[in-house]
């Protein structure tokens, strides 16, 4: 992917670069975007699932192209999508954007986008023209809203080379807390909160009654 511009590359990241950030960062701000909503809709064939059993990973989606097709899963307005803008160093800009290529490969396209923040109680713009990753709602591995208990069952048997998809969501709520007293996100926690009475209802029948085989089925873990 060629980006011919001499400004700073900037990458928002809003899903795991919250939690693990690209390589040869300088500097790094919260902050959230308007007119955005972050869902669990589109398909990890290769990092949190396998072909054969995608698991789930979040994406950006307009507002109102997302309240068009949600069903009962509506976005609410008083949630906003937070995350961290990235400066990477300019010697190493181009690794970079490879490696965020590959990393960002299943589905994801680019996007340009300005990033706010709260400035002495203000709310103003960070970073203008960020560059993001988003799934875009054409895309093939876009899979568009499920009810949040099939979310939570689909997430909590899916692993990938990256590690159990359950994980993901773990880190992902435990970062967005961190970034602002401000950064709310209730879809996020409330399928954070149905993983974990899974896990309190499902592990100890696992340790219990249950051989693991890792790799074998979706309840092994990564060590």
């Amino acid at each position: 992917m060629t980006i011919t511009s001499e400004r700073p590359y900037v990458v928002f990241g809003y899903g795991s670069l919250i939690f693990k950030p690209p390589p040869h960062v300088v500097s790094q701000v919260s902050g959230f975007l308007k007119g955005y909503v972050r869902r669990f809709a589109q398909k990890s064939h290769d990092h949190r699932g396998t072909p054969q059993s995608p698991g789930r990973v979040v994406t950006l989606i307009h507002s109102e192209d997302w309240e068009q097709f949600s069903g009962d899963d509506a976005f609410p307005h008083e949630d906003v999508v937070w995350g961290v803008a990235y400066t990477i160093d300019p010697l190493y800009e181009s690794e970079v954007r490879d490696y965020l290529d590959y990393r960002e490969k299943d589905g994801y396209t680019f996007e340009e986008l300005d990033v706010y923040g709260f400035v002495d109680g203000r709310e103003v713009v960070l970073v203008h023209r960020v560059y993001c990753y988003v799934g875009r709602n054409d895309n093939p591995s876009f899979i568009g809203s499920e009810p949040i208990d099939h979310l939570a069952e689909r997430i909590w048997h899916s692993i990938g080379p990256s590690g159990p998809n359950k994980e993901y969501v773990y880190h992902l709520a435990t970062a967005v807390r961190e970034l602002s007293p401000d950064s709310y996100d209730s879809h996020l926690f409330a399928l954070e909160a149905r993983l974990k009475e899974l896990d309190a209802t499902r592990l100890p029948e696992l340790t219990n009654d249950t051989p693991v085989q890792n790799g074998t089925n979706g309840h092994a873990t990564k060590s």
